[in-house]
Order: structure tokens, then sequence, then C-alpha cells
């Protein structure tokens, strides 16, 4: 008798060990949704996604908005991934096992140009260097990784603005301050979407001292296996060293790095 209570038991926490195991593959399946769909998503939408009925879906959601891993957008129709979700996306590109090839990449091209170069990507409209390699000059701006800057005054800022689709760009692009850095700086919202058109053309982007006066910048981008754009690789530097068009110059040393770090991310 006693061997038969013990094997109800478990069996009992085999499957609740089971529905737990269950509960949070659900879990993970939305927050790949939401990340998957690149804007906000309303329940119903979800609801097609995952397969999950309405009640228990929004059961989930209310536990990930409370952990910060979702948030609902303004008007608590939609929801978008949360702070602490976008937190870890970055944590896990700067710290994963390949974080230390892609600084490698840095490292060469940086020995190869002879100016600073750094790796960065778009989180939550701003900009976020995910990693940097100093070039040894004396005269350099000071952006460690973790630095985050306005993408409209930034060559990688406006390449990734650039390469969103219409609706996420407009999105940002009519919650963003177009605040002035120098008399270069783009403050009008038609001249850079202007300027953003012209980067998809041509598949570059620049900084002609729009942030600092003195300093350029050079940007292309970095593709995922899907070929969607995810980050930039750029090199800069003070313009007394390294005017615009001779930074153009590196474009192709810049894309072949961008194509290296790119297999980092397969």
């Amino acid at each position: 008798m006693l061997d038969l209570e013990v094997n109800d038991q478990f069996d009992v926490a085999r499957r609740d060990a089971s529905s737990e195991n269950s509960s949070m593959l659900k879990g993970v399946v939305i927050l790949e949704a939401l990340v998957g769909l690149k804007q906000p998503a309303t329940l119903a939408q979800l609801m097609v996604i995952t397969g999950m009925p309405k009640a228990s879906l929004h059961r989930t959601l209310a536990i990930f908005e409370e952990a910060s891993l979702v948030a609902r957008e303004p008007g608590g129709r939609t929801y978008a991934p949360g702070q602490r979700l976008s937190t870890l996306a970055i944590s896990t590109l700067t710290h994963d096992s390949a974080s230390a090839i892609r600084h490698t990449i840095l490292r060469k091209l940086v020995s190869d140009l002879g100016e600073t170069c750094n790796l960065a990507v778009l989180r939550r409209g701003e900009l976020f260097y995910l990693d940097r390699v100093e070039a040894n000059w004396a005269l350099r701006l000071h952006l460690p990784p973790g630095t985050v800057l306005p993408p409209h005054c930034s060559a990688s800022g406006k390449l990734l603005l650039a390469f969103k689709s219409a609706d996420e760009r407009s999105r940002i692009l009519e919650n963003l301050p177009l605040e002035q850095f120098t008399h270069r700086t783009i403050t009008d919202h038609h001249l850079l979407e202007s300027e953003l058109e012209r980067i998809v053309s041509t598949g570059y982007a620049v900084d002609n001292e729009e942030y600092v006066l003195g300093v350029s910048c050079v940007a292309v981008p970095v593709r995922d296996s899907m070929g969607e754009v995810v980050a930039a690789i750029a090199v800069h530097a003070a313009t007394a060293r390294l005017p615009l068009n001779q930074a153009m110059e590196h474009i192709p040393k810049l894309k072949e790095a961008a194509a290296q770090i790119s297999r980092t991310l397969s």
C-alpha cells in the first residue's frame, strides 16, 4: 500500500513538473512573438501566434508586465518588450562567447585603420554602444561600451533608423526630439527622412560633425542570418586627422569587418 502511495505521489510530481515546464515554454513563446513582430502586439495577435487561450495569455502577460519583461503601450491595448527584456538581450550580446570574437574583429579593424571603431545597436529609440576599441591617439572622443546617444546625430544611429521598417521608423521619429548639438545636427524631420532614404540607397551613413564639432564618423550595417540589419559598425576620428572624405575610403574595410561580425550572429 505504501509503495502505491509513493508511486502516486511521484506521478503527481511528474505531472506538476510537466505542467510547469509547459507554462515556462509558453512564456518563452510569448516573448519570442513580441520580439519577432518588431512592433507592439494586441492580445488577439498573440493568441493567434501562441495558440494560448485568452485567460492564460492575459494572466501570463500580467506577470511579465509586473516583472518588466513586457510593457503595455500607451492606451493599454498593445504589448511590447519591456526594459528588463531589452537589458537581457543586450547583456546576452555583450557576454556571450561570440562577444570575444567580435571584440577581436574590432581590434583588428582598429589596427588596420588606425582609428577608433565601435559596434552599436538601437535600443528603445537610443543608440547603444555594445563594444568599442580605442585607437592610440591623444585626441579622441570617450564613449565607452554602454554609452547611449540620440540616434539622429550619429552615423550608426541614423543607419539603424534607416533600415527599420517604415512603420517602426515612423513611430520612433514621431517621439524623437531632434536636439541640436552642433550647427550641423539635423533638426528637421523632413530633412532627416531624406537623409535616411539616402542611407538606404547607398548602404552607409556618415556623421559630419553632427554630434561633436571636429569629429566625423562613417558606419555600415551588420546583418543577421536572415539579412536583417541588427547592428552598425563604425569608425570615427578627429577631422583634423581624418577628414570625412578620407574616412569614407574605409567603407570597404568596414563592410569586411561587418560581414565577419554577421557570421557570429548566425
